[in-house]
């Protein structure tokens, strides 16, 4: 029960700045025999599961993260320079380990999602059956939910969750406090550019450890 990530998209649409909290950190390792009951597709230099799995919570979407504890590399290979494809699909290398997991997102594609958010947004404000509506201010899923914080100059703050974490009002505007206090008064910061400010970060995490150390309430 705690703050996974938090994004910060300016108002034009773009990611500005995006830290990681407490992200959860899901894996699974097992040893495979051949051939592999797994489908294995190659995707932004990734090796995904796309079918197959749910034994030992391997299941499609899952990244192959290493085999016999060697991490892999894009491409996908290995750190050796061995082709990760090449080697599964060949039976003298089975019995073999494989660990699964959630891959970290990339910058790219955490500016990606980040900036995907922006026309939601506009689009949940227009099919309001009343006027002036405030935007999407939470999403939920089953394993967690996005809040979100429109300032007044457009500036959307938002939060990813735990599902049963409450008093999220409360960490948005305190995060909205800090950024006036070391980004808008930093006399180098540009509007509409990614936040580089270091004082903004430490006081964040500062923020964040307070809230899970001493706990707003949870329900």
């Amino acid at each position: 029960m705690s703050i996974h990530s938090i994004y910060i998209v300016s108002k034009s649409g773009g990611m500005i700045f995006n830290y990681d909290h407490n992200y959860p950190k899901v894996e699974t390792e097992r040893t495979f025999n051949f051939p592999l009951e797994l489908k294995l597709e190659v995707r932004n230099k990734k090796l995904i599961v796309v079918f197959g799995g749910q034994k030992d919570a391997v299941c499609a979407g899952q990244t192959l993260l290493s085999i016999n504890g060697k991490p892999i590399c894009e491409g996908p290979i290995l750190e050796d320079g061995t082709n990760v494809v090449e080697f599964l699909t060949n039976e003298a290398n089975f019995p073999t380990s494989l660990k699964f997991g959630k891959s970290r997102m990339s910058t790219n594609e955490k500016m990606f999602l980040g900036s995907m958010f922006y026309p939601l947004y506009a689009i949940a404000s227009q099919i309001s059956p009343e006027p002036h509506s405030s935007g999407i201010q939470i999403i939920e899923a089953e394993n967690f939910k996005l809040h979100c914080l429109q300032t007044l100059t457009g500036v959307k703050f938002i939060l990813i969750t735990d599902p049963k974490f409450v008093g999220v009002d409360i960490v948005l505007r305190r995060v909205y406090e800090i950024y006036s206090d070391y980004v808008l008064k930093n006399p180098f910061y540009a509007l509409e550019m990614p936040i580089r400010c270091d004082l903004f970060l430490e006081n964040l995490k500062l923020l964040l450890e307070e809230v899970e150390k001493f706990g707003i309430s949870y329900k």
